[in-house]
């Protein structure tokens, strides 16, 4: 047998198919990069400014009788979004006190509260907000969408934007007090005046 009948011809990838792989591979260490840079920068900062997000509201727990809240609609008023789950028991000790705050400021017009449920399924979010009393604004985070704009860490979390989107304040972890959230809020709101 001679040797040019044992070596049977190589056929090569054509060179499209060789630049549609590698630009691929390089599109996925780009996306991988993208997703490590953003995982090691934290939580937002107070000074960023809040791009409008929208979440569904549920049932029960609308706001001004809408289904959905959108930062847009709420320019011009204080905004608190608190992250929480029916799972995580520091979120259960500061619930009176989230609740008390809103009864505070809920007739002046000029704060708004939402809670995100965060990982959750809604019969235990909505037995939660039974058990606590909560009449706020209150809705199911899906796909965690919301918290990754604010890169939250764990729960509760809570963010304090003003009238103009801009993050004045973090609370990483659980309240201890109606008076903490007010000295928080009551800066804010004579900021408008």
């Amino acid at each position: 047998m001679n040797e040019t009948a044992k070596a049977a011809p190589r056929r090569s990838v054509p060179l499209w198919v060789q630049i549609i792989i590698w630009a691929l591979l390089v599109g996925l260490l780009v996306i991988v990069a993208i997703g490590l840079n953003r995982s090691q920068q934290g939580q937002v900062q107070p000074g960023a400014n809040i791009p409008s997000f929208s979440m569904p509201l549920f049932s029960g727990y609308e706001l001004n009788g809408k289904t959905q809240f959108d930062l847009a609609d709420y320019h011009g008023k204080v905004v608190m979004v608190n992250f929480w789950a029916s799972w995580c028991k520091p979120c259960e000790q500061e619930a009176a006190d989230l609740e008390q705050a809103w009864q505070y400021y809920k007739d002046s017009g000029k704060v708004i509260f939402v809670g995100a449920d965060y990982v959750d399924t809604e019969p235990e979010a909505r037995a939660y907000l039974q058990k606590f009393g909560i009449t706020f604004a209150n809705g199911p985070d899906l796909g965690t969408k919301v918290s990754q704009l604010f890169r939250i860490k764990g729960v509760p979390e809570t963010y304090f934007i003003d009238q103009n989107g801009v993050l004045k304040y973090a609370q990483i972890g659980p309240f201890s007090s109606v008076d903490e959230i007010k000295a928080i809020i009551d800066p804010l709101l004579k900021q408008q005046q």
